[in-house]
């Protein structure tokens, strides 16, 4: 086996990141280590509109559990705001389906797809990424390629074995729990998202309505005396609904890292750090950054460029896109983590109370006195 482009990761940034290989006609390998694309599932399955925007693609309905036109912030104290701003609007999709109907379509495009397999090392010669070597049916492989991308998600091995990173710190990794659940009484088109210390210390409860009185239940907590499962059963006790499925992981919410690129290697997705920093959000940044790490390894390849020079451009596109939101994430998440339960009740409150639009400047100077972070928060949104 000899490839143009080896991916590693067939979830949705791998998935994509070689879709976009394949159109432009080089040979591409995706690798996955599980044996079915898809499961076990990692997100609430969360996406705006943007997001098939973004790969040219039209929603596919099948895949689609209801469309979302809001949502509702629970503060501590049990007071809600809802919203219905246009960057909520979008959609719950069925996560399992969306992995696999994107590897298919990676597929029919040119993309081989190897199950089970787990990289155990990259084939690195004279400074440059050539291939990568796979554990394969009790195997052990060397596969060449001119190009590897990681998207190998929050604990990438290919971003470790490239030296692009060495592990997260504690603080920058959100640790979530999520049920699917049935029986539930809810609104089959608003978001909802519950806020506290008792409820998700360092993190948020979300529900995301899956029509037919199903939703994904989930939180994820940064830290906390107990696990996010913990917090999960504790806030799911009083609701009437049954559960059919838990779901696992970790989220890396410290922004991108440093360098997304090196001799011969992309990455991209979790792998890269590309997750809001706030909501913990990734696929429509996965969407973007994947669809250009396709793009740039292939033209690399056609190009007979393989240098960390001219990868670096990848870097440069992603950072065009999406690097002012990442920063400006960052540091609403930085004031976040400054506020308690009472600054997140009055936060609701203010939302409650006030139209932004007629603000006077005695209002903005008291909320400023009593309530500083509170003020910083929203001087920064508004």
């Amino acid at each position: 086996m000899k490839y143009d482009v080896v991916v590693v990761g067939g979830r949705i940034s791998g998935s994509i990141a070689s879709l976009y290989a394949s159109k432009q006609d080089v040979n591409v390998l995706m690798i996955e280590k599980n044996q079915e694309i898809g499961t076990p599932v990692q997100c609430a399955g969360g996406v705006t509109r943007s997001f098939f925007e973004t790969l040219q693609m039209k929603p596919p309905q099948k895949l689609i559990c209801s469309e979302i036109e809001g949502a509702i912030l629970h503060a501590p104290d049990g007071e809600k705001f809802l919203t219905k701003n246009s960057l909520l609007q979008g959609y719950i999709l069925e996560r399992k389906m969306l992995d696999k109907a994107l590897a298919i379509k990676s597929a029919e495009a040119g993309t081989d797809i190897m199950l089970k397999a787990q990289v155990k090392d990259l084939i690195i010669e004279k400074g440059q990424v050539k291939g990568v070597i796979v554990r394969h049916q009790g195997k052990l492989l060397e596969i060449p390629s001119k190009i590897v991308i990681g998207a190998d998600g929050v604990e990438s091995q290919v971003a470790r074995m490239a030296g692009l990173h060495n592990g997260h710190n504690p603080q920058d990794l959100i640790s979530c729990a999520q049920y699917e659940m049935v029986g539930l009484d809810i609104d089959p088109e608003i978001l909802e998202f519950y806020f506290g210390f008792n409820k998700a210390p360092g993190g948020y409860v979300w529900i995301f309505p899956k029509g037919e009185n199903r939703a994904n239940v989930g939180l994820g907590v940064r830290y906390g005396a107990n696990s996010a499962i913990y917090y999960l059963n504790k806030f799911i006790s009083h609701l009437k609904g049954k559960i059919v499925e838990l779901n696992v992981g970790g989220v890396p919410i410290g922004g991108p890292l440093k360098k997304t690129y090196s001799h011969g290697v992309l990455l991209t997705g979790d792998a890269a750090g590309h997750v809001d920093p706030v909501t913990g959000g990734g696929m429509h940044l996965s969407a973007v950054c994947s669809s250009l790490a396709g793009k740039i390894a292939a033209e690399a390849v056609i190009n007979e460029n393989l240098s960390s020079s001219y990868l670096s451009r990848y870097e440069k596109e992603w950072k065009k896109r999406i690097g002012k939101n990442l920063q400006r994430s960052l540091k609403y998440r930085a004031l976040f983590d400054n506020m308690d339960d009472e600054e997140l009740n009055s936060l609701i409150k203010f939302l409650n109370t006030n139209d932004f639009k007629s603000l006077s400047t005695l209002s903005i100077l008291k909320l400023a006195r009593e309530y500083p972070k509170l003020f910083l928060v929203l001087k920064n949104i508004l």
